[in-house]
């Protein structure tokens, strides 16, 4: 019952992290240009943010294991619930550049900070079924907090309308309720069992050096991975509602749905991946959900009016996520268990480093080319992504989930000669 125990502590406090995310990808560019910043200044604040979040990624994947896992995760839990009181209380660029480096606050939306890297090392060895069902479980709840999340996006706007707050009063509230979420993820972190530590039981532990296949495939695989994430970055929540704002002067109260819907489609996505992955291969569901998505991506810069944005981003998003929990599965199963710590938390640093500097250029390239332009290099990035992608690894296969003995590593990777 532990495993289980602690995987039900874990899906708690990712859900309650995604509920704070959601809601900052919707407002943070918003709140921001209400207090007078600049496009290329508010990219640069969603840059910072999450430079933090990869530096935070880099000790977790260092530390992590020998600190320990636990240790990591309340503390930076409470690192976020800082960023969230302290964003309201400064009006000057440089304290919120400050802010939100060491709060770690990610305006994408979604969640792919040091959190979740070190989460999906733990899993594989807590959750119940295959590698690739329980992460497809794992992103269900993160997604459906993203949405809910989302949802919360217009309650600034509301509070300030059903009360005499003026809309930065309102705002402080929401930050509270921003940070008090990121304490109650904490809580639930406080309440693992030790069973979640990789030395947990061991005086001492040594990591086998990898192979010179691994490492290759692992580097193959990050780089990939971070031309995806630049796309991604380049068009993160944050920027997308501000060029909802922008172009057709969508409010907080329209938005808030909009992202509630765009997120819920995405965890709806998520056990049809695992089913999809079983039939067709981790491989193709990653690629041939990704590319139509990012095609649906195109098509909302051009769209001639709000309502075939919306129809356009919303199909987008019904695709889009499909490939994280093949993506993940993929990731663990290349590796030993000893060694997942650090694969996680190497792909998904480089992701952060990259998605690091994709706001600031997005910024720069709405202020001085065009308020779409954003989203045109995203998309294409995505694009290029999935096909290199696939002309690298179509010859590669993952064996069935249920060959392997040893039930934290149900999964490993054959490459066919």
């Amino acid at each position: 019952m532990r495993p289980r125990h602690n995987f039900a502590l874990i899906l708690g406090a990712a859900f309650s992290r995604s509920l704070s995310i959601g809601f900052l990808g919707v407002v943070l560019g918003i709140y921001l240009a209400r207090r007078g910043f600049s496009a290329a200044a508010i990219g640069g604040v969603l840059a910072a943010g999450l430079a933090g979040s990869a530096l935070a990624t880099l000790a977790v994947s260092l530390y992590a294991d020998h600190v320990g896992r636990k240790r990591f995760l309340v503390a930076l839990s409470a690192l976020a619930a800082l960023g969230g009181i302290g964003l309201p209380l400064t009006s000057h660029l440089a304290g919120v550049l400050f802010v939100a480096f060491f709060g770690t606050l990610n305006g994408l939306g979604t969640d792919r900070g040091p959190l979740f890297a070190l989460e999906q090392a733990v899993l594989p060895q807590i959750a119940p079924g295959t590698p690739t069902v329980g992460f497809a479980w794992y992103n269900v709840v993160l997604d459906a907090g993203h949405a809910l999340g989302a949802l919360a996006g217009s309650l600034p706007l509301l509070l300030s309308k059903w009360s005499s707050l003026d809309i930065n009063s309102a705002y402080r509230i929401a930050f509270l309720g921003y940070a008090t979420l990121n304490l109650l993820s904490a809580l639930f972190y406080i309440s693992l069992t030790d069973s979640v530590e990789l030395l947990h039981g061991k005086s001492h532990i040594q990591r086998p050096p990898m192979t010179v296949q691994t490492k290759k495939t692992l580097a193959r695989l990050t780089g990939l991975f971070s031309l995806d994430s630049f796309g991604g970055g380049l068009i993160a929540d944050a920027m997308l509602a501000y060029w909802f704002f922008v172009r057709f002067g969508a409010s907080e109260a329209a938005l808030g749905p909009l992202f509630f819907a765009t997120h819920a489609l995405n965890s709806a996505s998520y056990p049809v991946a695992a089913w999809l992955a079983q039939r067709v291969g981790l491989l193709n569901t990653m690629v041939f959900t990704h590319l139509p998505s990012s095609l649906f991506l195109a098509g909302v810069a051009v769209a001639p009016s709000f309502p075939w944005a919306v129809g356009l981003l919303l199909a987008r998003e019904s695709l889009a996520s499909m490939d994280v929990p093949a993506r993940q599965a993929y990731v663990t199963a290349v590796v030993t268990p000893q060694e997942r710590t650090f694969a996680s938390g190497v792909t998904n640093l480089t992701r952060n480093l990259v998605r690091a500097i994709a706001p600031s250029l997005a910024g720069f390239l709405m202020q001085n080319l065009s308020v779409a332009a954003p989203i045109f290099a995203g998309s294409g990035a995505k694009i290029s992504y999935d096909l290199l992608l696939y002309a690298g690894f179509r010859k590669s296969r993952l064996e069935s989930e249920e060959t392997e003995k040893d039930p934290a590593r149900t999964a490993f990777l054959k490459t066919e000669k």
